[in-house]
């Protein structure tokens, strides 16, 4: 005889819990995976800039030599070699003490969220700003309040408003460098000018850098942490460069804040993989760094401008995008009256996948925005998938 079943289930789940929604890119990743599907759509690195070699030798050294350690639990700050060669390779003067080794820098948004935000409390994000901090952030229940910015980022004025606009927020949180999502990069007059104005205002900034090393022609200006180290806190990343299996980042701090971002990675997940960290830490110990990320640069670089020509050949008029200077991604702007979500599962029926741009909005959205990354896919398959992507954009203009 079988046991009854509950006709309710015991579990009750936290108002918290409400709050975990699920990534609406990796709910759209779904889509692509489908066979034969052209994909602008993920965040992904490119494969070919895995240093496999490297990372095969270097697991070879660290299990040959440092075994017993590389397997065993470790501090929770992180491997110490390791945080010395993120200080030394920042722009301004960090102490390594002030180095967290995180689980992908992803970690470092969730830890900064626990340590700085209560409920209701306000934070500003810019428009449109990344997906993933805005999940991060959610959890802890913030009154989110998204900065009108434009081409350079987030407005002054805009940002004066906002911080006199209720009691003040817990911080800012900006990607200067090649934002995720729309690529574009904060030039250095309107660094300058979001410093003195964070500074004036008491205003924190949480600075999240990526895709910082993935300039294609120049360099972009210093850090805002380089600025007021004082006033900010620094997420860096090791994924976009090495390899993102490894889930590796790291976060600069200043000291009062150290002590908090510390207790809360214990509490999460006691430290990040130890034999990973060594292993990093031996492929950059010669400088490999300097040698690979110009590789990595100059794929990059071949395929935006792939893009740009298709969009160029292809795209019917009304159709807006801009052009990237590093990173990862497009962002385009699709003619009055088409909506980019709505459209997506007509253009995966035709073979092509993008994301549409209002996820990654914390107000009013833009539905006719769309995120566009070129990295993962060859200069044949951009040829292919930008024509196939004008063709249904073309079509529903008509």
């Amino acid at each position: 005889m079988k046991p009854s079943t509950p006709s309710t289930s015991p579990w009750v789940l936290s108002s918290r819990a409400a709050l975990m929604n699920p990534s609406v890119l990796r709910e759209l990743l779904k889509l692509t995976e489908q066979p034969g599907i052209i994909s602008f759509a993920g965040g992904l690195p490119s494969p070919k800039t895995f240093p496999v070699a490297e990372f095969e030798q270097a697991c070879a050294r660290v299990l040959r030599d440092d075994a017993q350690a590389a397997l065993q639990y470790a501090a929770s700050e992180g491997y110490g070699p390791l945080r010395e060669m993120v200080a030394a390779g920042l722009p301004w003067k960090v102490d390594p003490a002030q180095v967290l080794i995180t689980t992908g820098s992803q970690q470092g948004l969730d830890l900064a969220a626990k340590v700085l935000i209560d409920t209701g409390s306000r934070i500003l994000v810019e428009t449109p700003t990344y997906l993933g901090a805005l999940q991060a952030f959610a959890p802890m229940e913030p009154q989110v309040h998204s900065v009108a910015s434009d081409d350079e980022g987030v407005d002054m004025t805009a940002l004066r408003q906002a911080q006199a606009a209720g009691t003040p927020a817990r911080f800012l949180y900006v990607l200067p460098n090649f934002q995720n999502p729309s690529g574009r990069m904060m030039s250095e007059a309107r660094r300058a000018a979001l410093s003195t104005t964070a500074t004036e205002l008491a205003l924190p900034l949480l600075e999240d850098n990526p895709y910082g090393e993935l300039w294609f022609d120049q360099p972009p200006p210093a850090p805002l942490t380089a600025r007021h180290p004082q006033g900010c806190i620094y997420l860096g990343s090791f994924s976009k460069v090495l390899a993102p299996s490894l889930r590796l980042g790291y976060l600069i701090a200043p000291k009062e804040v150290f002590p908090k971002l510390l207790q809360a990675k214990q509490a999460a997940d006691l430290h990040s993989p130890g034999f990973n960290q060594r292993v990093v830490a031996e492929v950059m110990k010669d400088g490999f760094l300097d040698r690979h990320v110009p590789r990595i640069r100059a794929l990059y670089k071949a395929q935006r401008d792939a893009m740009l020509a298709a969009l160029s050949r292809h795209m019917p008029a009304g159709v807006e995008w801009n052009r990237p200077v590093g990173g990862m991604f497009l962002w385009a702007r699709l003619p009055a009256g088409l909506d980019a979500t709505a459209l997506l599962p007509k253009a995966v029926a035709r073979g092509v996948a993008y994301v549409p741009g209002a996820a990654f909005y914390a107000g009013a959205p833009d539905a006719r925005t769309l995120r566009l990354s070129f990295v993962t896919a060859s200069e044949e398959e951009i040829e292919r998938g930008v024509s196939a992507l004008a063709a249904v954009i073309g079509e529903h203009m008509a």
